[in-house]
């Protein structure tokens, strides 16, 4: 937006939601007509000037968010959303809350991780630009595998997240895992890698969601041809409930001796719990035992779910 409309937009905004001025009262004081005045509100909502926050003295999410914050230690924003609706359409609801949280979190000369999949290329249709100055987003894991380079899924969500904020992207260009750990080990030498692996370990906001072994709406590692036969086995095997850019957890939150994690490229839980705010987006129950695990792990200081979701992590804590 330019600046001359940004800032009309801005006075438009403050005059119709903080002085109660009708859109014929302000199209008087800006000497516009009133559709102009109608498309400024408009493009300040769309634009975050505008954030709108309901609060029904009916809704549950407020006592729900009490109790996870209390048990996880974690701000948490609980989407309410009807039971009626498919993981699809519950994921869509919680994307787009989950951006219009997001953007007022990120500010100039910030260095943003984010973990590509489902859950965040959701969350990156849904984005509201922002201007910001010197920030960088940088891809957190890589996404290549045996069918494909991975690339384009990744890089489309990396460049939504940096045309929201006028930020600078960079991708990571190797597979979602190596074949030997020991790849891995030479390729972290290189110092193409290390640039990225530098900025990755200066990051001021990590953006992730939780992967889930058992999720009905199956997480992108899971389904996208990442993992084969014999790494599920393993999986199985080391008792995994879910990961985290492609590292994986049991659900007491440990991840020692998990031997994929060995030829992983996204960063260590020790690496990301250096991580100034860490925003997880989860949506669908059926993940519950990868949140967990997520949590026990000390992941995430900042939690965006579904009501379901929220319910069952409250009903599950309960019981343990």
């Amino acid at each position: 937006m330019r600046r001359s409309r940004h800032s009309d937009a801005l006075r438009a905004a403050q005059m119709y939601y903080l002085q109660d001025l009708t859109m014929d009262a302000i199209a008087r004081e800006l000497r516009t007509s009133r559709s102009t005045v109608s498309r400024l509100l408009s493009s300040a909502r769309e634009t975050g000037l505008v954030q709108v926050q309901i609060r029904s003295p009916f809704d549950t999410a407020p006592e729900l968010e009490s109790q996870i914050r209390d048990k996880f230690k974690v701000d948490v924003h609980v989407v309410p959303v009807l039971e009626t609706l498919n993981e699809a359409e519950t994921l869509d609801r919680v994307a787009m809350q989950a951006a219009r949280t997001i953007g007022p979190l990120v500010d100039s000369n910030a260095i943003i991780g984010i973990a590509w999949g489902a859950t965040l290329s959701a969350v990156s249709r849904h984005l509201t630009r922002k201007v910001t100055h010197d920030t960088i987003v940088v891809q957190l894991n890589g996404a290549g595998n045996m069918q494909t380079t991975g690339i384009t899924y990744a890089s489309d969500i990396m460049r939504r997240f940096g045309s929201a904020y006028g930020a600078r992207v960079e991708q990571f260009p190797v597979p979602a895992f190596f074949d030997h750990a020991a790849t891995k080990t030479a390729m972290w030498n290189e110092r193409s890698v290390q640039r990225i692996l530098d900025l990755q370990a200066r990051m001021s906001i990590a953006i992730f969601g939780v992967g889930s072994v058992d999720s009905d709406y199956p997480s992108h590692v899971y389904a996208g041809g990442y993992l084969d036969e014999q790494d599920l086995s393993m999986l199985a095997a080391d008792d995994v409930v879910g990961d985290v850019a492609t590292v994986f957890f049991r659900s007491d939150g440990s991840s020692d001796g998990i031997t994929l994690n060995e030829r992983s490229t996204g960063p260590s839980h020790e690496q990301l719990r250096q991580v100034r705010r860490r925003i997880c987006v989860v949506s669908g129950a059926s993940k519950i035992n990868g949140l967990q695990g997520a949590l026990a792990a000390g992941l995430a200081t900042d939690l965006i779910l579904d009501e379901a979701s929220a319910r069952r992590l409250v009903s599950f804590s309960g019981q343990s």
